[in-house]
């Protein structure tokens, strides 16, 4: 009686190793999409609480001198006691030196008389950096109505 070898396959074929990387292809784009979204959102989340935190350091700052910061003065006046201001807090009103950046590393815009009729604002111009823009791109106020992180598809002011 004869008995037959069985052939022993050494690897994979062409066909599967291009459907294999078809699939890894595929879910490395759907993880990349995530993950970016995920990161533009903490980023409109930290600058919503900069806002928030700034907005009521300068508050505080009223408080304690009777004035908000000019438009000259900024929210450097937070950090760096103003020459005609008395009962200014001893080291500043912030924990650092430093003032916040927003969540794309830019600086903060403040600004005095709003159209919003509120004394103050400190604004974000968003993602692009520029006034104006929807999404991501948005202007984010300390003046908003709700100081949270909204998603990309919603109008912010």
């Amino acid at each position: 009686m004869k008995t037959r070898k069985r052939k022993v396959r050494g690897g994979f074929t062409m066909v599967e190793l291009m459907a294999m990387l078809i699939i890894i292809g595929l879910l490395a784009a759907l993880v990349v999409t995530k993950v970016a979204s995920k990161i533009d959102q903490a980023r409109v989340t930290t600058t919503m609480a900069n806002l928030k935190s700034l907005h009521a350091t300068v508050n505080q700052f009223r408080m304690d001198t009777g004035r908000f910061p000019t438009d000259e003065e900024g929210l450097e006046a937070l950090v760096v006691q103003p020459g005609d201001v008395i009962n200014w807090e001893p080291g500043g009103y912030l924990e650092t030196t430093e003032i916040p950046l927003d969540g794309w590393g830019r600086e903060f815009f403040y600004e005095t008389f709003t159209e919003s009729g509120k004394p103050f604002a400190i604004r974000s111009f968003g993602a692009d950096g520029e006034e104006g823009g929807s999404g991501y791109d948005a202007d984010l106020s300390s003046t908003d109505a709700y100081m949270r992180a909204r998603s990309p598809d919603e109008e912010m002011l």
